[in-house]
């Protein structure tokens, strides 16, 4: 029998390191919890960065893939295809917006959701070089464009040109947007609540702001909702927390559930700025996934998921305060929904090892910020065991 450290080996040899993995090999999920291959037992506070809300062996959500499989799989976008219909007609339903347009990640979405800002600008005057308002610490994706408005220069250097970086602004200063604002300016782009920047949700004044702005301005509003959407930070869609409606959302992780899908949304102003010829994907939309996105939405209503995600992740942010009382290293608690971050005083890389090595898996979003996006469906039961490895961890950490 081959084991994990053989597994790991033949892994650097032969796929590209862009990551340094920890070292196990996860081969099967069960509700809120991950097995590796010697059958070691994790809880799973990271939910693949937040992509599987339903938990693992979902089986009404197994069965409608499986059913799928055995009717079609891909078409490409020549053609209509059934899921993908019906996967969208509930997105616009719900969200209120006015059409979609499905890819295969959240980065795609994102290099469509700035197609359509500049786009529109394009429309009506053809004689400048538009500009994108992005956010300090924001993070986008790695494609060029998308890092172009990732506010985080490590991610940049070496890949994206000077001239194509967005205009930055500090998020949550809605004055210093305000000041980058100028006739080339075609859209501002933001997160509702930054993730890998460190878990900071957005100030309900300045998201309103931006709207007005947008509005006096004639300018696009994008949100990317990619990691804070679906139900996870306690309503469907982030931004509905706050009242404001953008004119372009970006959505992937938790709208599939684990199978590689996105989408961008436009809503009545943006839609029609780009037409048949502007915009493409071979795989995007395919009847696979969208079978899943579909069968998303039906879960989350049948199992009341934004409800439950509002009673969890207060109890859960209740004991998170409890351990910045106990520990003189943990500095602040963020978050919201079952979306939050502990800030601690050093780095929390071997604070996650120690963790994992007890059974917890959670996840960094910077040097010094423990990531809690958990599946969706977890129980205060698994916020208590959580909270007791972390607990016997930061102790041990602190001696």
């Amino acid at each position: 029998m081959i084991s994990m450290k053989e597994y790991i080996d033949r892994a650097e040899n032969c796929i590209l390191k862009t990551y340094n993995r920890y070292p196990i090999v996860l081969e099967k999920g069960e509700g809120v919890y991950l097995y590796d291959m010697d059958d070691k037992k994790y809880l799973d506070f990271a939910a693949g960065i937040a992509v599987f809300a339903l938990g693992y062996g979902n089986k009404a959500y197994n069965d409608a893939l499986k059913a799928q499989i055995d009717q079609i799989l891909h078409t490409s976008n020549l053609y209509y295809n059934k899921p993908a219909i019906e996967a969208a007609e509930k997105i616009v339903k719900t969200s209120g917006m006015k059409k979609v347009f499905f890819t295969n990640s959240g980065t795609e979405a994102i290099e469509g959701a700035l197609k359509v800002a500049r786009k529109y600008a394009y429309n009506k005057d053809t004689s400048k070089e538009y500009e994108i308002i992005a956010m300090k610490h924001s993070f986008h994706g790695r494609s060029q464009g998308a890092l172009s408005v990732t506010g985080n220069a490590k991610y940049q250097e070496g890949f994206v040109p000077k001239d194509c970086v967005a205009v930055f602004a500090d998020f949550n200063d809605l004055e210093d947007v305000k000041s980058k604002i100028t006739d080339k300016t075609c859209g501002i782009i933001c997160e509702v609540v930054q993730g890998e920047g460190g878990i900071y949700p957005a100030d309900p004044d300045f998201l309103k702001g931006l709207r007005a702005l947008c509005d006096e301005h004639d300018i696009l509003l994008i949100f990317d909702e990619v990691q804070c959407g679906m139900g996870r930070c306690g309503s469907l869609y982030a931004h509905d927390l706050y009242g404001v409606k953008p004119d372009v959302m970006a959505l992937a992780k938790a709208l599939g559930c684990g199978v590689p899908v996105g989408a961008f949304v436009v809503g009545e102003k943006a839609d029609g700025a780009l037409v048949p010829g502007d915009h493409g994907t071979t795989y995007g939309g395919n009847p696979f996934v969208t079978a899943a996105v579909s069968k998303v939405f039906d879960l989350y209503e049948e199992l009341h998921i934004v409800d439950h995600v509002n009673e969890i992740g207060a109890y859960l942010a209740e004991k998170l305060d409890a351990l910045v009382e106990k520990y003189d290293f943990v500095k602040e608690h963020r978050g919201i929904g079952l979306m939050h971050g502990l800030e601690c005083e050093m780095p929390v890389g071997p604070v996650i090892t120690k963790a994992m090595e007890k059974g917890l898996i959670v996840i960094n979003a910077g040097a010094n910020i423990l990531r809690f996006v958990p599946p969706l469906v977890i129980e205060k039961e698994h916020v208590d065991e959580m909270i007791q490895i972390l607990d016997e961890t930061f102790t041990e950490i602190s001696k």
